[in-house]
């Protein structure tokens, strides 16, 4: 009899040691967990980069002659990323060098012809650029309709980008006006034959 409940002692021992090494893991499990979540949190919460600033972007080129490299504005196309909205502009062939342009914001779209284009928006972004005329053909390279939206954006949904309009400048060249939620840092990139312009969602790091 007292083998007996001697075993029955050890064994309740074990059972009891086996229920609490049960309950450490699933508490291990749970922290491991709550780790797995904030970590996720973290990532979700992008870091963006906002030191790009607001004032006047642009490039001048040309020879002695006052001569530059224009190609022709072909394609204008928008995008929404996490940190900033994006808007390419697609010149005709391959860019031999800089291509000139001109980004600010102004208080007004104004053409010479036409005077002001209202746009819709907090702070409104001018793109000057040029031409929207092929050499080659002789034709429009552009299907921008003076005062309009430009053709095939749709930037419904946005967070930074408000309005599109389409202002024919002089000497075939081409001013864009972007309506935009505030005036907000932005960038632009030249790649090959396009143009890159970012405007930011925010002043802040995060978006």
């Amino acid at each position: 009899m007292g083998a007996v409940h001697r075993y029955s002692i050890m064994g309740a021992g074990m059972r009891r040691l086996g229920t609490t090494l049960a309950a450490l893991m699933l508490a291990g499990a749970g922290i491991a967990g709550a780790a797995g979540t904030a970590q996720a949190d973290t990532d979700a919460s992008a870091v963006c980069e906002t030191g790009w600033g607001s004032l006047e972007k642009h490039v001048w080129t040309g020879g002695e002659d006052g001569g530059s490299y224009k190609p022709p504005l072909v394609d204008i196309r928008t995008g929404q990323h996490e940190c900033f909205d994006r808007m390419v502009l697609d010149f005709k062939g391959t860019a031999a060098g800089p291509i000139d342009y001109q980004v600010k914001y102004v208080d007004k779209l104004v053409t010479p012809a036409s005077g002001e284009i209202p746009v819709e928006g907090g702070a409104i972004l001018q793109i000057a650029v040029g031409p929207n005329y092929d050499p080659s053909t002789g034709s429009q390279s552009y299907p921008g309709q003076h005062g309009q939206p430009l053709p095939g954006v749709d930037i419904t949904g946005y967070k930074t980008f408000k309005d599109t309009r389409y202002a024919a400048a002089l000497e075939n060249d081409v001013r864009i006006g972007v309506g935009v939620r505030a005036r907000l840092p932005f960038r632009v990139t030249q790649l090959d034959d396009r143009l890159v312009i970012d405007v930011a969602h925010s002043w802040n790091a995060t978006s």
